[in-house]
């Protein structure tokens, strides 16, 4: 084991194996390691620039001498053992390589878990399990890699992105490091023993949070890497990473009101008759989103005249009544498109390691474009400011499809620009984002945000707007939705919404689902985005104004009706009153905007995040904060008309539907009648929730 300091690094030599431990960030680390001649260079997700910054390194000789042999000279040996501090992290290295993560109080916050038989004082053991374990791959430069970490009994675990789970402590659960359709995996946490990390990979892989031990595994990569911090917060933990992955932009006032949306307004006319009618019933509406298949093609990036004979009035007369246009972007290409042939030539389309160079076959065969490819990216976006941007005035995008969602989710199989999709593909919805924020901003605008359906760390950074996919509208589905929002905010993601009423089903008439739609409609009022989106059952048929097919090309129909007055009179009623209170939170809903883009506070939070000295607050997993001052208790059982909701300690609330005051630290019964949803403002606030 040879240990030096380099500059500000600490380097670390065992045979083959290279380490490299670095301040990167206030009171903040990050390790690297390989067997390879040297690293790669690659910053991942470790996007932003950081200070230089002066570690504190320390280098000690020791007597490595085995117990059993300290009264034989001849058996003496030396070996070494070394520090690197940053602020008020401190990484310890011990003489055989081992690596120990304490705060400014010395207690350690995690440490790597290594079970070999050479050590009698520590961990003895004849298991053979290292700490760091890079298994070259035959035949290539590429490993399989696990790093290993202690498990401690008190730890709380939250982030790691979006899964579809009820358990918003991670501890116990085993997460895979892969996107797909309602998976985000975005592997950032904050950990309840004091401590953020970052799993700075986009390899494939898998992460469990077991009671033996803590384990990361990818499946084929170059080197580990991965970034550490202390704090005494999670506010602070939280602020420490977003100024290393990026800081969400502040969020435009469009993004702050009521979204509409269905599957999908078919034509022109019948998108224009919705928003003439939200409006004629003195409903607000900041957005409305023009979804897929509204093109001619996938891949040519532009409206169907055949639908969409207008579009530029369409835009003029949406802003006229004060509403923004979204119009949705696939990463699909048809082997038909007019981009198709010239894209394909310049490879910037997903590649097949196998078989043929399709990936999907779903209305037209369709190749996925390579967004890790800074070409591609420019490609894509100059096709649709051309035909969406400059033409009509649209500058909001719903990127669609963003994990990419393969029909098989064989990662094995596909190659990016980057590397194969085993090693890059978790990039994938970040650098989608990025083209359109790059474009936009390059183009002038000022306010970016770009609904995503996927993201990766640092996808904040590119104003993504992540929803949690193609949800099912169930109970089960909404509590799911619930955990979902909490562990993007914790994992860095701000900026998060759910389709209201779930997206697989719904049927408009039914009772099951109208109270359904009421309670999550209820909730989503208090989601950083409130955005209503949905298939509804049944579909429409197709009929001599909206045939099958046009000029040789498919058209998909829709799904029923899911506008406010979709779901009768009574329910209609319950959705507007909330449409109303949004808009009176515009003002706090700001101010909690403005934080989030300042230190990266996630909007909606668990109860922990605000109250980390309150230990039954790290607990609570079915309420949470929305900004620093009103907790939100969701009713997510069916039927139910009152609900229990546990108040942090150290300060009062005011449940504001009753007026009632309870002092902190106790579990309060909050009266939901169904057109209300349990809130309760902190003292010292006024917020106008019912009036």
């Amino acid at each position: 084991m040879i240990y030096a300091a380099d500059g500000n690094k600490l380097t670390l030599r065992r045979g083959t194996e290279f380490v490299v431990i670095e301040p990167w960030g206030r009171d903040s680390l990050r390790v690297r390691a390989t067997r390879r001649a040297g690293l790669t260079g690659r910053d991942w997700a470790l996007m932003e620039p950081v200070p230089e910054l002066s570690a504190e390194i320390e280098i000690t000789e020791i007597d490595a001498t085995e117990p059993w042999y300290r009264d034989r000279p001849e058996y003496f040996r030396t070996a070494q053992i070394a520090r690197i501090r940053n602020g008020s992290i401190l990484c310890e290295a011990d003489e055989e390589g081992w690596l120990t993560f304490k705060n400014a109080r010395g207690e350690v916050l995690t440490q790597e878990y290594w079970r070999q038989r050479n050590r009698v004082d520590r961990y003895c053991s004849p298991l053979r399990l290292d700490g760091r374990e890079l298994r070259p791959i035959q035949g290539t430069d590429d490993y399989t890699l696990a790093a290993r970490f202690e498990a401690w009994d008190d730890e709380r675990i939250f982030g790691m992105g979006q899964y579809q789970m009820t358990r918003l402590d991670k501890k116990g659960a085993t997460l895979e490091l892969a996107h797909r359709n309602a998976q985000a995996s975005v592997p950032f946490f904050v950990s309840s023993r004091g401590y953020g990390f970052l799993w700075n990979n986009p390899a494939v892989g898998r992460c469990t949070f077991g009671t033996n031990l803590t384990e990361w595994t990818s499946a084929s990569c170059k080197e580990l890497d991965y970034w550490i911090t202390a704090g005494d917060s999670p506010a602070a933990i939280e602020d420490r990473y977003a100024s290393v992955t990026g800081r969400a932009p502040m969020m435009p006032e469009y993004g702050m009101g009521y979204w509409q949306c269905k599957l999908r307004y078919r034509d022109q006319e019948e998108l224009l008759a919705v928003a003439r009618e939200h409006r004629k019933r003195g409903y607000p509406m900041d957005v409305i989103v023009v979804d897929f298949f509204h093109w001619t093609l996938e891949g040519d990036y532009k409206f169907d005249p055949n639908c969409f004979p207008d579009p530029s009035a369409m835009v003029k007369e949406l802003k006229e009544l004060g509403i923004e246009t979204a119009v949705s972007v696939w990463p699909t290409v048809d082997s038909r498109s007019e981009n198709y042939r010239a894209m394909a030539e310049r490879g910037l389309l997903v590649r097949n390691d196998r078989g043929l160079g399709h990936q999907n076959s779903w209305i037209g065969q369709t190749a996925y474009f390579d967004a890790t490819n800074p070409e591609t990216r420019q490609f894509v976006w100059e096709a649709c400011k051309r035909n969406y941007y400059d033409r009509h005035g649209i500058r909001v995008f719903w990127l669609d499809e963003a994990e990419p969602e393969y029909p098989a989710y064989e990662f094995d199989l596909y190659r990016y620009h980057d590397g194969p999709a085993l090693q890059v593909g978790n990039e994938y919805p970040a650098r989608y984002a990025q083209g359109f924020w790059d474009g936009l901003r390059a183009a002038g605008e000022t306010e970016v945000m770009s609904l995503v359906r996927c993201a990766w760390a640092g996808s904040q950074r590119y104003g993504a707007l992540t929803w949690s996919g193609d949800i099912s509208s169930t109970w089960k589905a909404f509590r799911e939705q619930l955990q979902a929002g909490l562990s993007m905010g914790m994992a860095g993601i701000p900026w998060w919404t759910s389709d209201i009423g779930g997206f697989l089903g719904g049927m408009p008439g039914d009772e099951y689902f109208r109270e359904l739609l009421v309670r999550w409609f209820e909730w989503a009022c208090f989601c950083p985005v409130f955005r209503m989106h949905g298939e509804r059952q049944p579909w429409y048929d197709y009929d001599a104004e909206h045939p099958e097919y046009v000029d040789n090309v498919r058209h998909l129909t829709s799904g029923a009706p899911n506008e406010l007055w979709s779901f009768g009179e009574d329910v209609e009623k319950i959705l507007a009153k909330y449409l109303f209170l949004r808009e009176r939170l515009r003002p706090y809903i700001r101010e909690v905007m403005a934080a989030a883009h300042a230190t990266g506070a996630p909007v909606m939070r668990p109860m922990m995040f605000d109250f980390p000295e309150d230990v039954e607050a790290w607990k609570v997993e079915d309420a949470y904060l929305f900004g620093p001052d009103v907790l939100v208790a969701p009713v997510l059982e069916k039927g139910a008309r009152e609900r229990t909701v546990y108040l942090p300690a150290g300060t009062g609330w005011t449940d504001a539907f009753t007026g009632t005051h309870y002092s902190g630290g106790q579990r309060v019964a909050a009266p939901a009648p169904l057109d209300i949803i349990p809130l309760f403002v902190r003292d010292g606030r006024s917020i106008p929730i019912w009036n």
